[in-house]
């Protein structure tokens, strides 16, 4: 007998200053959609009570911001330090979890922008999905065009150049981000089939 499970709900909670990590998040929504995810864009700028309504009832969170001075925006961790009312009630455990960052240097320190995620993520009881990829672009016959091109494995990262406008964030970290979106999806789909099964199994 198979379970009967629903659709991954995906929401991407996230903030950007100046429209290049919004294009990153944009990849994400469309790589969780093309996996078959119900997906929410939530700018955590402007959040409001329905749309905490929508993390709270989400499968999965992904979270993403510009890395400003080695960490996240002070818009996110706004976001973030309000999300303690949902810590004390447990609203996001067991919720999976990922996350993106975009920075205009190559590294920019974009790694401590993902595991500040990582924490926030632990401290709420959820479930890291990483990235899920080899380092791309890492020898002589690699490509900037390769996906994974920065190297990250706690999710995904984007490099836009600070002179140029949104339009010209990197086609790789786009598909880079797609695949995240996508991977995301899958693992939720995994968890969720898993609940289903064992609670079938306890009747």
């Amino acid at each position: 007998m198979s379970a009967i499970t629903h659709t991954p709900v995906v929401s991407i909670a996230y903030h950007s200053g100046y429209g290049h990590t919004a294009v990153v998040a944009e990849a994400v929504r469309s790589g969780a959609v093309d996996a078959g995810a119900t997906v929410h864009l939530i700018k955590v700028d402007e959040i409001d009570d329905a749309q905490w309504e929508l993390l709270d009832a989400s499968d999965a969170i992904v979270f993403g911001s510009p890395t400003y001075m080695g960490t996240a925006s002070g818009a996110f961790h706004v976001f973030a330090e309000a999300s303690s009312k949902r810590w004390f009630g447990d609203a996001w455990q067991d919720k999976v979890a990922a996350g993106f960052t975009n920075s205009a240097s190559k590294s920019g320190d974009k790694l401590h922008t993902l595991q500040f995620f990582q924490i926030l993520a632990a401290q709420h009881g959820m479930s890291w999905i990483n990235l899920g990829l080899k380092p791309g672009w890492n020898s002589s016959t690699a490509s900037e065009n390769d996906l994974n091109r920065l190297g990250f494995f706690a999710g995904a990262a984007a490099q836009s150049n600070s002179d140029e406008g949104a339009d010209a964030v990197h086609k790789a970290d786009i598909a880079t981000a797609e695949h995240l979106g996508r991977r995301v999806t899958e693992q939720t789909r995994i968890v969720i089939a898993g609940r289903a099964a064992l609670a079938a199994a306890a009747v």
